[in-house]
């Protein structure tokens, strides 16, 4: 049965995590996997986590299905975390997944249903389950160089030759915030450019948020996705509570559909209800629940966002005394687009070669494009970090 099969590519960030735990040698830095880290090298769980599950354990009577569209108060919550009172609410509808590449998935299903011509436009750097996800549903991509890389920052001139060079009923796909991987975002006023195009063209916008809370803020996070909500008339959304919850291992994430009317918003939520019943039949529900426990109680809420705010000033510091430590080495300004960057990653502009001589003389894992956590990096060895990295750049 399997003779035709073949050895699939690693995932090259999975594939570092066994490389890095076998390293013998103290000294070891892991840019690598993205979650967040404290300055003890621990993701930490949130206090209104652990609150919220005490009470969770303390109430709940029965571990019976949820149902394929899973909790309803949870996807009636994070609507309002992520939309607030933008857009026309009545059309927009969701439905709870296992985290935000089970969002991904059932949309790209959705895609797959209703729109099997379409091309994706797909930002070149993205997230690399992206790809991976479009693939695996038949879907046409058409990548788009995202960077420029005289400046660090989002091409916004390349986004618009994109959309311009698409037919309607083709989608491009946006990073929400905090792009991954290279921490580079739209501005307020090229959000609002690209909307009116997008309605000018009949471009479909399909968000992928995965890190709202950890750029300017929760609020600020979302002005991408909000704005787009109120202008135009269809969308699709992914959002995930793995970073701005810290519950990465308990899967909880939604899927978001904006319909041109009300009635086929409801029509495209039952079609994903399908797609979420052929694919995992029910999602898990601990993650849904905390996070519904949590969104309901004024204490917890403040506590939640207090301690998300603080994470996001750690990374903020991070990327500041990053940038000011690489101005001192190198005497230059180049990576001073470390500070401009959102969220918890940037590329650093190394060759895969580089990389390569990083983890082995100086014991720092980062992806071979050049990606790195700031979030894993202690404040007391970004000395040695930008030591190592200048050296090896200028020995290249």
């Amino acid at each position: 049965m399997f003779h035709s099969l073949s050895m699939p590519e690693p995932d090259k960030i999975l594939a570092l995590m066994p490389i890095f735990r076998r390293d013998e040698r103290p000294n070891k830095i892991d840019l690598g996997v993205g979650v967040y880290r404290d300055a003890s090298g621990i993701t930490p769980v949130f206090r209104a986590v652990t609150e919220a599950e005490s009470r969770i354990l303390a109430e709940q009577t029965t571990k019976t299905y949820v149902g394929p569209a899973g909790d309803q108060l949870f996807c009636e919550l994070m609507t309002k975390l992520v939309f607030s009172d933008h857009g026309p609410l009545e059309r927009i509808s969701a439905i709870q997944t296992p985290g935000g590449a089970g969002a991904l998935t059932v949309l790209c299903g959705l895609i797959a249903k209703t729109a099997p011509n379409a091309t994706v436009l797909v930002p070149d750097p993205s997230w690399v389950n992206h790809l991976s996800i479009l693939e695996d549903f038949g879907l046409t991509a058409q990548r788009w160089s995202y960077l420029d890389k005289a400046t660090g920052a989002a091409d916004f001139e390349a986004m618009r030759r994109a959309v311009l060079s698409a037919r309607a009923g083709d989608v491009i796909l946006l990073h929400g915030c905090c792009h991954n991987p290279s921490g580079a975002d739209l501005t307020r006023e090229q959000w609002r450019d690209l909307g009116s195009l997008l309605v000018e063209t009949g471009v479909v916008p399909f968000v992928d948020l995965a890190y709202q809370g950890f750029g300017d803020g929760l609020e600020d996070d979302a002005f991408g996705v909000r704005h787009l909500a109120a202008t135009v008339p269809n969308m699709l959304v992914a959002s995930s509570c793995s970073k701005n919850f810290g519950i990465y291992r308990e899967r909880t994430g939604v899927a978001f559909v904006l319909g041109r009317t009300q009635e086929l918003s409801k029509i495209a939520q039952a079609n994903m209800v399908v797609r979420a019943r052929i694919g995992y039949s029910m999602p898990p529900d601990h993650g849904a629940r905390i996070v519904s426990t949590i969104l309901q109680d004024d204490h917890l809420a403040s506590d939640w966002r207090s301690e998300l705010e603080e994470m996001r000033s750690t990374i903020v510091g991070l990327r500041q005394a990053l940038a000011q430590a690489f101005r001192l080495r190198s005497q230059s300004e180049r990576y001073d687009f470390l500070i401009g960057n959102k969220g918890m990653f940037s590329q650093l502009g190394v060759m895969p070669q580089q990389v390569e001589r990083l983890r082995s003389e100086f014991a720092i894992y980062m992806v071979e494009d050049g990606r790195i956590n700031i979030a894993g990096l202690h404040p007391d060895k970004i000395a040695h970090f930008v030591d190592a990295v200048t050296h090896v750049i200028r020995s290249s």
